[in-house]
């Protein structure tokens, strides 16, 4: 019988797959994320040059067979430092997806399932979501110090009430279902019926606001750094790659143009990845394929 289960949901997670990847624009924004994330693990192998050597004699120069995306003022390889720079964007969205579902997911559970925890964590959440996201962001690493872990622990604190609201909605829902009204009859613990049964039937919108957040952080981060907020300048980012060719625009507007490109092509393909699983996991969204 065990065999029977195993089989039947990995039969509908490949189900699920291809009926996912038949969505022209999802499978368009997976292969865009692939690519992504495949330079990113393989940086050093692919990058054709340090992204930190400096080479004055090279300055500026445009792109060309040598130099892929052309050079920086300081003569350093735009395509590498690109490369290099999605890594720790990268790292940036997956850190703070992980850490703002912890938080999130917490919150929004206790304030669902527990009614004397509901209105103050309920109303923290509305004070933390009344202020702009980026503007709460600033004022946190400004607070901490800019640092990678405090960009990442900033961001976190900020997305993490949108994903506890959601989970508090559902939550409210979901405890006063008939299954679980029969597991509190049974004598199951309160944190075996909150993992078990109420997280379990939670997975789906976790899942999708989570690719939306990441999109959301990988580009916050690139804001971060555009004003100075987020790692050390020598540390290559999206961010501070535009920021450092803005007063070369009209002169090398490659410094610009392709870290851009790399924030939009990178965010947008999250996007597409999450409208994709947000109709095929919500059933009023649901589109026959």
């Amino acid at each position: 019988m065990a065999d029977i289960a195993i089989k039947s949901v990995e039969g509908e997670g490949s189900k699920f797959a291809r009926r996912l990847l038949k969505r022209k624009t999802v499978a368009l924004g997976l292969l865009i994320l692939t690519i992504f994330v495949l330079l990113a693990v393989f940086a050093p192998v692919v990058a054709p040059y340090s992204p930190s050597t400096l080479s004055i004699v090279n300055r500026l120069k445009p792109p060309s067979g040598t130099f892929f995306f052309g050079t920086d003022e300081f003569g350093r390889d735009v395509f590498s430092r690109t490369i290099f720079a999605g890594r720790l964007s990268l790292l940036v969205g997956v850190a703070v997806v992980t850490l703002s579902a912890v938080i999130g997911v917490t919150l929004g559970l206790l304030a669902g399932f527990f009614q004397k925890l509901d209105t103050p964590i309920a109303r923290l959440i509305d004070a933390m979501m009344a202020f702009p996201d980026i503007l709460l962001a600033i004022a946190l690493v400004a607070a901490l110090g800019p640092s990678l872990t405090t960009v990442i622990i900033a961001l976190s604190i900020v997305y993490a009430p949108r994903l506890a609201r959601i989970v508090r909605a559902s939550t409210l829902v979901i405890r006063e279902l008939p299954y679980v009204e029969a597991a509190r009859a049974l004598g199951i613990s309160t944190f075996h019926i909150m993992t078990r049964h109420v997280l379990r039937n939670l997975l789906s919108p976790i899942l999708v606001q989570a690719t939306f957040l990441f999109a959301s952080a990988m580009l916050a981060e690139a804001g971060l750094s555009f004003l100075g907020l987020g790692v050390s300048p020598e540390i290559p980012t999206w961010g501070t790659m535009i920021a450092a060719g803005r007063q070369y625009i009209g002169q090398a507007d490659w410094m610009t143009l392709f870290p851009g490109v790399a924030i939009i092509l990178s965010v947008l393909s999250l996007q597409m990845v999450g409208d994709g699983l947000r109709d095929m996991l919500d059933p009023r969204l649901r589109k026959d394929l």
